[in-house]
């Protein structure tokens, strides 16, 4: 079934940092990108930074999202943001309009927040793919695997290749996202609970201690004894460095229980290539 159709109107925010205004020629290039594969566009006003790195207070930026999930000619929203402010956001979410007004909600990285947010309140999957991808050094590619998978019936974007680290078999919900910014949701009323879940982490920056540290706090909230399996995305910074102990060296230590089932997939992450993964999507992996 299509999520999206030739025609459909899609909307474009930033609900974390505020973008620089050097970035509005990208974003030109992704309305007639978004244009071409058939979609019609609209792009909030506060997409691009006014004072510092905010492009309006959490109020008001929520208040944009608000507005795009009320409007019933809006079929998909867009977020391409990142950065540290979206939680800023998650209070002023009125997430009855939301759960009443389904929608499909791109973003990822710092929007790990309120991706997670809205599933763990309303229920509804969410999608970590972020949009600029489609006007990056992979578009040609990303953009046939967008419009398979998302305005036809194909799974292109949705499937990723991994490897087993440890286990033979792991199904349950995911969850999760950018390991810095999903522990935001840490001892808040949004974070999704964890029971037999599956929780994927993936990571921009950070060196081994910046890591063992992000890792070693979801081990301390009991995350690690809750899920029923994990898959590790990319870490950009500890892979191009080449860091030592890796990061399925500090995962298998930090976990601490060899039956905990661990893929790993380079797949999903900051990557301009990355591939999307569902929040709120059951999965299902088999040796």
């Amino acid at each position: 079934m299509e999520l999206l159709n030739y025609g459909d109107k899609v909307a474009v925010i930033a609900c974390s940092n505020g973008l620089d205004e050097s970035n509005i020629i990208k974003m030109n290039e992704l309305e007639t990108t978004l244009h071409n594969i058939g979609l019609k566009t609209e792009f909030s006003n506060k997409i691009y930074r006014k004072i510092s790195i905010f492009n309006g207070t959490g109020e008001e930026r929520a208040e944009v999202l608000m507005r795009f999930f009320k409007d019933t000619s809006i079929k998909a929203i867009f977020d391409v943001s990142g950065g540290d402010l979206a939680n800023g956001v998650l209070d002023y979410l009125d997430f009855e309009i939301i759960k009443n007004n389904p929608k499909l909600l791109f973003g990822y990285s710092d929007l790990s927040v309120i991706l997670n947010s809205l599933y763990s309140k309303t229920g509804i999957k969410t999608y970590l793919y972020q949009i600029r991808n489609l006007i990056e050094i992979n578009k040609k590619r990303q953009i046939e695997e967008f419009k398979n998978t998302f305005m036809s019936s194909g799974k292109e974007l949705l499937t990723f290749n991994y490897e087993w680290i440890q286990g033979n078999s792991m199904e349950g919900i995911v969850v999760g996202g950018n390991l810095r910014c999903f522990l935001k949701l840490a001892g808040t009323e949004y974070m999704p609970d964890f029971t037999d879940k599956i929780i994927f982490l993936e990571s921009l920056g950070g060196d081994v201690p910046k890591i063992v540290t992000y890792l070693t706090k979801y081990k301390q909230m009991g995350v690690l004894k809750k899920v029923k399996g994990i898959i590790l995305g990319s870490y950009t910074e500890m892979e191009r460095e080449k860091y030592l102990p890796n990061i399925v060296e500090i995962t298998k230590e930090i976990v601490s229980n060899s039956n905990m089932p661990i893929v790993k997939t380079n797949e999903i992450g900051h990557g301009k290539d990355s591939k999307c993964i569902v929040i709120g999507e059951r999965i299902k992996f088999v040796k």
